[in-house]
């Protein structure tokens, strides 16, 4: 029997805000600030988010699901590549949309649509049959 990843409804409340906000939030971050400093890497690190769209839709079952998640991640990320970026006041490396808010449209869409990708991989999974995916005890003090 293969097991999946636990779905993001037996997690822990305080792991579903690290997973739906802060990961995206600190991701956003890091790439914003290095989008002034490398071109390149901050083109790597956006790529490297879409598999991190796919992978959080994953957690889902269903492309409707999956893509309720793209939504907020997306816009978060998106908002503090921005947020992160406008801070470092630094000259942007690599070309970004006019206006700039428009970053925030495009992560937002784009998260939608891998996470949603995400989403029906996992209910295609479970169709198969022979899984699991009962989530692991976490202990923490909102727990």
């Amino acid at each position: 029997m293969r097991r999946l990843p636990p779905l993001m409804s037996e997690n822990p409340r305080w792991l579903q805000i690290v997973l739906v906000c802060v990961v995206p939030a600190a991701y956003g971050a890091i790439t914003g600030w290095l989008l002034g400093i490398s071109e390149g890497v901050y083109l790597v690190l956006s790529i490297v988010g879409i598999v991190g769209g796919i992978a959080a839709g994953f957690d889902h079952v269903g492309a409707k699901a999956g893509a309720r998640r793209g939504l907020a991640a997306g816009s978060i990320f998106g908002s503090f590549i921005l947020i992160s970026h406008e801070v470092q006041n630094g000259d942007a490396k690599a070309s970004l949309p006019h206006p700039g808010i428009l970053l925030i449209v495009i992560t937002t869409v784009l998260g939608v649509a891998f996470a949603a990708f995400g989403g029906w991989l996992r209910e295609r999974a479970e169709q198969k049959g022979n899984v699991t995916h009962t989530a692991p005890e976490i202990p923490g003090p909102l727990g």
